[in-house]
């Protein structure tokens, strides 16, 4: 009986918490702010697809380096 109730107990606070999450929608744009600006930031994403591209040749180039590394010490 325990067991049963301890599973309820976890599934109604589960269902229940679901609805506290969520956020309300954003009101809409009034005609003065522009009407179709998009949600949120508006930079392009060039410059962080770089950076994530940097930063993976740099392990990369660390991982060749230490493999190099302990080739040559054996």
């Amino acid at each position: 009986m325990k067991k049963i109730l301890n599973i309820l107990l976890i599934v109604s606070l589960a269902v229940l918490s679901a609805g506290v999450i969520a956020q309300p929608p954003p009101p809409p744009p009034t005609p003065d702010q522009g009407g179709n600006k998009p949600i949120g930031a508006s930079g392009s994403i060039e410059s962080g697809t770089l950076f994530l591209i940097s930063l993976a040749g740099l392990y990369g180039g660390k991982k060749v380096h230490s493999l190099w590394r302990n080739r040559k010490k054996e």
